[in-house]
C-alpha cells in the first residue's frame, strides 16, 4: 500500500506539504496545479508553486513531490512539460479533475472529461515531450455532469501515456459533497486493465473510511486530501491499522484517537506559522493559519478553542504571541511540579 497527499489549490501548498511530510506517513505528494494558458512559463513560476524542485523534487522531510499541470492546449502543455522536465521533477501529473468554474470555463480541469479525444491528444503530446524515464500520471473525476464517459476518459489517459491514474470518486457536478462513489472505480479498472496503477481518492477522513474505500474501489493505494489536513496523523493511523491485518471495514472503529495528539501537533503548527510568515505576504498569513485550524476542528477539540482565540486576530505579532503561550502551556502541563 502507498499513500499519497493530494494536490489542493489554496490549501495543500509547499508550506503544508513540508509540515505534513514531517509528521510522516505519506509516500509522495503532488503539487497544487500550475495553470498553463498558452504561454511558456519561466522557471521562476514553476519554482513559486513547487520550491521543492530546488531540493531534488522532495520536501525537506525527503518525500518526493510530483508537479501537476492544468491546461487544455496540447502544444502549450507539451512545451511547458518539457521545460518543467528540465528542472528535475519526480514526475508530471495532469489535472482532469478540478471543478472550479473559472478553470472549467476556459476548458481545463474536469471540463475535459466531456471530450475523451481531446484528453487523448493532450496526454500523448505531454508524453512525447518529456523524457521516457519521467513518469506521467493523471488525476480525474468520474465525469462532468454524469459518469457516462468515465471509462473512455480513463482509457484516453492510460492508452496515451499516463502510467498512473488517480480517481476522485465524484463528478464535477458532485463537487465535494459526500458521499464519494468508490464502488464505481472498479469499472475504470476493468476499462484500463491491470498494468496501470489505479489510486482511489475522495472522502477519506478516517481509518474506517480508508478500509471501506479499499474494499469498494479494489484499489490498494489511496490519495488523501482534506482528511490529512484535518488529521495530520491520518496516514500514520491508516498504516498502523493495515499492519494489524483487520479483515474488513466494519471491524474498524468509526473514530479512533488522533495518531498525533494535540501536544505533539503544536510544534508543527508553530513551524507552519514560521514558514508562512517567511514566504507569504502579510495579508495572507493570518488567513492561512485560520484556514488550517478551521479544518483541524473536525478532529481536535483543542483546535476549536484555538480557532476561537485567533479568529479575530490579524496582527502577526499577536498571533505569534498566542502560539508562544500555547506552546508554553503545553510544556508546563507536561512537566509536573516537583516539591
Amino acid at each position: 500500500m502507498q499513500l499519497f497527499l493530494a494536490p489542493m489549490e489554496g490549501l495543500l501548498d509547499f508550506v503544508l506539504r513540508d509540515v505534513l511530510t514531517r509528521v510522516g506517513g505519506a509516500d509522495r505528494c503532488v503539487s497544487e496545479f500550475i495553470r498553463i494558458s498558452g504561454t511558456l512559463l519561466p522557471e521562476r513560476v514553476f519554482l513559486r508553486y513547487m520550491p521543492e524542485l530546488e531540493n531534488g523534487s522532495r520536501t525537506l522531510a525527503g518525500v518526493p513531490v510530483r508537479a501537476q499541470l492544468l491546461g487544455s492546449d496540447p502544444v502549450s502543455m507539451a512545451e511547458n512539460a518539457a521545460r518543467l522536465a528540465g528542472m528535475g521533477p519526480e514526475g508530471i501529473d495532469l489535472n482532469f479533475g478540478c471543478p472550479a468554474k473559472t478553470v472549467n470555463r476556459h476548458g481545463g480541469g474536469a471540463s475535459m472529461l466531456q471530450d475523451p479525444e481531446a484528453i487523448a491528444r493532450l496526454v500523448a503530446a505531454v508524453r512525447r515531450a518529456v523524457p521516457a524515464h519521467l513518469p506521467v500520471s493523471a488525476k480525474m473525476r468520474l465525469g462532468f455532469h454524469d459518469t457516462g464517459l468515465m471509462r473512455e476518459c480513463a482509457q484516453a489517459m492510460t492508452e496515451n501515456g499516463a502510467q498512473e491514474l488517480v480517481v476522485h470518486a465524484r463528478t464535477k457536478s458532485d463537487g465535494y459533497r459526500p458521499p464519494a462513489y468508490w464502488e464505481l472505480i472498479p469499472h475504470i479498472r476493468t476499462a484500463i486493465g491491470l498494468q496501470v496503477r489505479l489510486i482511489a481518492n475522495g472522502e477519506i477522513w478516517t481509518v474506517q473510511d480508508a478500509w471501506r474505500c479499499r474494499e469498494q474501489s479494489g484499489c490498494t493505494d489511496l490519495m488523501l486530501g482534506r482528511g490529512s489536513v484535518a488529521d495530520p496523523g491520518l496516514a500514520l493511523a491508516i498504516r498502523a491499522s493495515m499492519a494489524q491485518g483487520v479483515p474488513d471495514a466494519e471491524r474498524v472503529p468509526a473514530q479512533l484517537p488522533p495518531a498525533v495528539p494535540w501536544a505533539q501537533l503544536l510544534p508543527h503548527l508553530q513551524r507552519f506559522w514560521d514558514v508562512v510568515c517567511i514566504h507569504l505576504t502579510p495579508n495572507q498569513r493570518a488567513g492561512r493559519l485560520k484556514q488550517w485550524l478551521n479544518l483541524l476542528r473536525r478532529r481536535y477539540p483543542e483546535a476549536e478553542l484555538a480557532y476561537q482565540q485567533v479568529r479575530t486576530l490579524t496582527d502577526q505579532a499577536q498571533i505569534s504571541q498566542w502560539l508562544l503561550r500555547s506552546m508554553e502551556n503545553i510544556a508546563s502541563s507536561a512537566c509536573p511540579v516537583r516539591f
